[in-house]
């Protein structure tokens, strides 16, 4: 780097830069090509750089700037921090890896509209930059919304769908109504100062109600952006109906602002933070880990799947934010400190198994042109490539070591386990239900990733245009090699990852976990002490390779010439049909029966006369009857008594004038 630039400007250069990728695609559309397979790889070498910067900065001290930008007395601030840099640092290496498969990807879409959406995908990653730069309340709410447009207009690609574009529309109110709550978080913390700088905030001492309504807000505000319940129902909408690659963006690094945004305004913001808050953040991300989970293992979607698997793991990270408050209200700084890394961690996990899978699905939906898992099946014969990638992906997000989900799910498991003796006997007893959920959600996940590789992956194809399927191109293959091979790394050197995270929990707390988790050495992972629990991925994935290769060396060797290849077992019965093996709804059809009285089920079952016999079901979402469509139907009672209001009468328009005049009069004497 040059003497007299710092991090936080070239990481400047890199949001200039790619909104010019932007600019340039709307030069570019009429080669649509050319613009995918230039742009995009730029877009990810500067996504690259960006991870570049940000792992060099992060142990390396706060930058600040001022930007000549804004209204008067109110310029942006711009902060680099160690909070900052972890998560610019997710958003690099995920970003890298999605803007190298969309290379790939867009290069079938017509010019006009790849020009519009190379646009918008830039200003996208460029407002999310800003957003974890931002340090006044301005910048950060111009940021935000920039985000929240940018990515209703690629939610919203293709708009000539009434349900894309219904997606839209809930997605956006829904980001509007958590920016309501974020507003009204930075104007509590302001406390009538007049100045909106975080630097300020930090300053301020707030009482314990309003700073307790400045974190409900905040909670409430974050929440609705992260998919926390019941905020959660424009994430199953919106992220089927995006591209892949913008579903890969907005569940692994979008989602990521927000629980970006909650630890900045909790931990750094507020000077103190309360037990209940935790109590609360623990109670509401567990809540949404289980249902997250259980609505992901009966979908017959595959982006559905994947949309309500996300809301689970967002859960999972809430409730390590909610242990970690817990524990550093009551100066349990040990266990805080573990509780906060397994959120961090898995933060940084879920960004890139989710974004394969979020890939993966994109592959194959371009190859079948199907997202019905009823219709998709034996497809690791036409798209092996796509399959041991999306396995990858598969095995981390169900928790499998030595994957990098085993990791975080273990430390905060571990977290769970060495709790001490706290002084409410209620959390003394809700901490180890927390554990057993945990456990359960960990659980079901598996269960779901079995069904969602399974029924697309392995069997016998269920429709004939299958055997068209092709595998992934080169851009493709590239980006989902790096999100699988960040999935392994991550799973197999977690101390060197701890080790970058104590500097964040260092800012947060004030407390490592690097020096216990570290103590012996980088091939053992030690979360509190050697003696309590240690795991070394190192070794077991070598002890896996160690017995894959003696069972292939037995079988070729050992056994050669007296094998013979045969059908799987038929139970005697030699026609074998893709109708004989599992299906979506029959692998989901426990859960459906344990858990029914969560899921609003709908079923239209054959009479036993039907010449045509057909069976129809259905899950839907009972928070949605429970809340949306009650507040849809006051919104509309309510438009409909203020439209009255409009005659169309300029005499009418003058009266309401004067009487508004009249009551301010009234009001200023």
């Amino acid at each position: 780097m040059a003497p007299n630039l710092l991090p936080i400007d070239y990481i400047l250069g890199i949001v200039v830069f790619w909104l010019a990728l932007g600019l340039a695609g709307l030069v570019l559309q009429r080669q649509p090509r050319l613009l995918a397979q230039l742009l995009f790889p730029a877009g990810a070498l500067g996504a690259l750089a960006l991870a570049v910067v940000t792992l060099g900065a992060l142990g390396g001290g706060t930058n600040v700037a001022v930007l000549p930008l804004g209204l008067p007395d109110l310029p942006f601030h711009l902060r680099l921090d160690a909070l900052s840099a972890f998560f610019l640092l997710l958003l690099g290496g995920a970003v890298f890896g999605i803007s190298v498969y969309g290379a790939g990807y867009f290069r079938t879409m017509e010019g006009s509209t790849l020009g519009l959406l190379c646009l918008e995908y830039h200003l996208f990653i460029a407002s999310m930059v800003l957003v974890l730069l931002a340090d006044d309340a301005y910048l950060f709410m111009v940021a935000w919304e920039a985000m929240a447009l940018s990515s209703y207009f690629l939610v919203t690609t293709d708009h000539k769908v009434p349900e894309i574009r219904r997606a839209g529309f809930l997605y956006l109110l829904i980001a509007h109504v958590g920016a309501i709550g974020i507003l009204l978080c930075f104007g509590v913390m302001q406390g009538g100062q007049g100045d909106y700088s975080f630097a300020t905030m930090r300053q301020a001492e707030l009482s314990p109600f309003w700073a307790s309504a400045t974190f409900l807000l905040a909670l409430f505000g974050f929440g609705a952006k992260a998919g926390l319940l019941p905020l959660h129902a424009w994430l199953p909408e919106a992220h089927p109906a995006a591209p892949s690659p913008v579903s890969a963006l907005m569940s692994g690094v979008m989602l990521k602002t927000a629980i970006y945004g909650l630890l900045r305004v909790t931990f750094d913001l507020l000077g103190t933070q309360l037990w209940w808050w935790g109590a609360l953040t623990l109670v509401l991300g567990l809540m949404t880990a289980l249902y997250g989970v259980l609505f992901a293992a009966v979908q017959s979607d595959m982006k559905r799947l994947l949309a309500y698997s996300s809301i689970e793991n967002i859960g999972i990270i809430l409730a390590g934010i909610g242990l970690g408050i817990i524990f550093h209200a009551f100066h349990q700084e040990a266990v805080a400190v573990l509780a906060l890394v397994a959120a961090l961690y898995h933060a940084l996990n879920h960004a890139f198994f989710k974004g394969l899978l979020f890939l993966g699905t994109g592959s194959v939906l371009h190859a079948t042109g199907e997202r019905n898992l009823g219709h998709l099946g034996g497809l690791i014969r036409r798209m092996p490539w796509v399959a041991v990638l999306v396995l990858v992906g598969t095995l981390a997000i169900a928790g499998l070591p030595p994957f990098n989900g085993f990791v975080s799910e273990w430390l905060l498991l571990q977290a769970f386990l060495l709790t001490p003796a706290l002084p409410h006997p209620y959390l003394n007893m809700m901490i180890p239900l927390g554990a057993a959920a945990i456990a359960l959600a960990a659980a079901l996940a598996a269960y779901a990733m079995v069904k969602f590789y399974g029924v697309i992956f392995l069997g016998q194809h269920r429709e004939e245009k299958l055997l068209h399927a092709h595998d992934a191109g080169n851009w493709e293959r590239l980006g989902l090699g790096w999100m699988a091979a960040a999935c392994l790394a991550l799973g197999l050197f977690p101390v060197a990852v701890i080790l970058q995270l104590d500097n964040v929990t260092q800012l947060l707390i004030g407390r490592e976990l690097g020096s216990s988790a570290g103590h012996a050495g980088w091939l053992w992972l030690t979360p509190v002490a050697p003696e309590r629990a240690s795991y070394s991925p190192v070794i077991l994935f070598l002890i896996i390779l160690v017995g894959l290769g003696f069972t292939f060396i037995a079988v070729r060797k050992l056994y050669h010439g007296r094998l013979r290849r045969g059908a799987p077992w038929d139970c005697g019965f030699p026609a074998q049909t893709p109708r004989m093996q599992d299906t979506a709804e029959g692998f989901s059809q426990p859960i459906r029966q344990i858990f029914e009285p969560v899921f609003g089920i709908i079923r239209e079952l054959p009479s036993p006369f039907d010449t045509h016999p057909h069976y129809h079901g259905e899950t839907r979402d009972r928070l949605w009857n429970l809340f949306y469509l009650p507040i849809a139907a006051v919104t509309e009672k309510l438009s409909g008594l203020i439209g009255k209001l409009q005659h169309g009468r300029i005499s009418i328009y003058l009266l309401y004038s004067f009487i508004t005049l009249l009551a301010l009069l009234a009001f200023v004497r």
